[in-house]
């Protein structure tokens, strides 16, 4: 799945080749496929791809597709486990029975059954879901390792602060292989903790103390810059911490001193409808302030879910509230965008690093299996009540349209208006691809 140097008819390498831009078949290059696009969703009204933000929730531990998106209703209890299938809103498609509210709106995203790669320790699973890029060594399983940018961070290099608000933030906790390796430490995500299901939730470091006026803030920051003028070193291969630092400092108070920025938090603003649409509890909470971040402009947000390594007891622990939390969740995220008009705008994704082993293990619970998993994928045009691709009758293996990570990279960065095969260059001057190979998955750009 990963591409080396294979030849075309032509004599040019798969890599040169992809190297000479995304698309170039004709002499049609990524900017020139960018403003075509543009152009099309003008005259469609749609929004265009520097338009479009990305809320991205991680299931980390790796969910299972049988209980979720692509059970198994044919094959032997061993196999199947103990849920029945359900109908979905699209004739003759099926979801686990986990996931009734989903199934309701399947409408509105598409489901991609035949995502797979073959690394089966988290560590290494999350740095290849979200980088789009390999471990170059194998990496233990508890590993959190960063050898090359993560989606989130690429986004805030590519687009930068827009009004205020960082690019890229992540709630409630950064994941594995989420920072910004070479990219700098300005592009690593801010992180918003806490409960946001609590009466008592606010963004820590957001908000100028009580007892400094906003005034007296704003004069110790002029303060402060007057007593930076201290040399900086700011070629890239020095890796001089303070430059990152200012940057960050920086950002830190465009935060504290934006309305917009601070409104985006008070949840307390919304409805009481729209908090129970997506589950008053932490992860549904995490889901609203994600989507109410993308509307005011962040464009990179992670809403990161972790206990989905599910060796034993599997199915209690969904029947306990862990399938209803993302069932409600998801489906309330995706139905208040699409009910606010937001969800050609707004890029939604939810994955873990690899999907559960076919046989149920003696403990009642499955065991890592990169072989298959599902991921499910809305707005940005992407059309709704899709399945793509597909899993063998047992769900061993994707059998059917079979895309890699790579594709997975290379359609989220398409989607988002970023060149997928750039050239990079690590501080020490080190050419570096974004993607290494890979092709758009067609079916999200129908």
């Amino acid at each position: 799945m990963n591409s080396g140097s294979h030849y075309n008819c032509a004599g040019v390498g798969r890599r040169d080749f992809l190297q000479i831009g995304f698309g170039a078949i004709g002499g049609v290059a990524f900017s020139d496929i960018l403003a075509m696009r543009a152009q099309a969703a003008q005259a469609r009204g749609k929004s265009s791809p520097d338009e479009i933000n990305c809320i991205l929730v991680w299931l980390d531990g790796g969910p299972s597709h049988y209980e979720t998106f692509d059970p198994k209703p044919d094959a032997p209890r061993e196999i199947r486990g103990e849920f029945k299938s359900i109908p979905t809103s699209v004739p003759g498609v099926h979801f686990c029975e986990t996931m009734p509210k989903l199934a309701k709106c399947f409408d509105k995203f598409t489901v991609l059954r035949s995502l797979c790669h073959k690394d089966p320790n988290h560590g290494g699973g999350n740095h290849y879901l979200m980088t789009g890029t390999p471990t170059p060594v194998p990496v233990g399983c508890g590993a959190f390792v960063s050898f090359h940018p993560s989606f989130g961070s690429m986004v805030s290099h590519e687009r930068g602060v827009r009004g205020g608000l960082p690019g890229y933030m992540t709630l409630p906790s950064v994941t594995r292989s989420g920072g910004p390796n070479f990219l700098g430490a300005q592009h690593a995500p801010f992180v918003i903790g806490g409960d946001p299901s609590s009466k008592s939730f606010r963004v820590r470091d957001l908000a100028i103390p009580q007892d400094i006026s906003e005034g007296r803030a704003l004069s110790r920051n002029s303060l402060r810059a007057s007593l930076d003028n201290l040399k900086r070193i700011n070629h890239k291969a020095a890796e001089d911490p303070t430059v990152g630092f200012d940057q960050f400092y920086q950002q830190g108070m465009e935060l504290v001193t934006s309305d917009t920025a601070q409104a985006a938090f008070e949840l307390s603003k919304e409805p009481e409808a729209t908090r129970k649409l997506y589950g008053e509890n932490d992860f549904g909470q995490r889901l609203l302030l994600a989507r109410r971040l993308a509307e005011v402009g962040v464009s990179f947000t992670v809403a990161y879910w972790g206990g989905w390594d599910h060796h034993r007891d599997i199915f209690k622990t969904f029947k306990d509230g862990y399938a209803a939390k993302l069932d409600q969740g998801l489906s309330g995220l995706i139905t208040d965008l699409d009910q606010r008009g937001m969800l050609d705008s707004t890029l939604v994704i939810c994955l873990g690093e690899f999907g559960r082993t076919p046989k149920v293990n003696k403990d009642s619970g499955r065991d890592h299996w990169p072989g298959a998993m599902s991921v499910v994928m809305a707005g940005a045009g992407i059309p709704g009540g899709q399945i793509i691709g597909a899993t063998d009758p047992k769900g061993y293996y994707a059998a059917e349209n079979i895309y890699s990570p790579e594709d997975f990279a290379v359609s989220l960065y398409t989607k988002l208006g970023i060149d997928p095969h750039q050239v990079l260059h690590t501080n020490t001057g080190r050419p570096v691809q974004l993607v290494n190979g890979g092709k758009p998955i067609k079916e999200l750009f129908a």
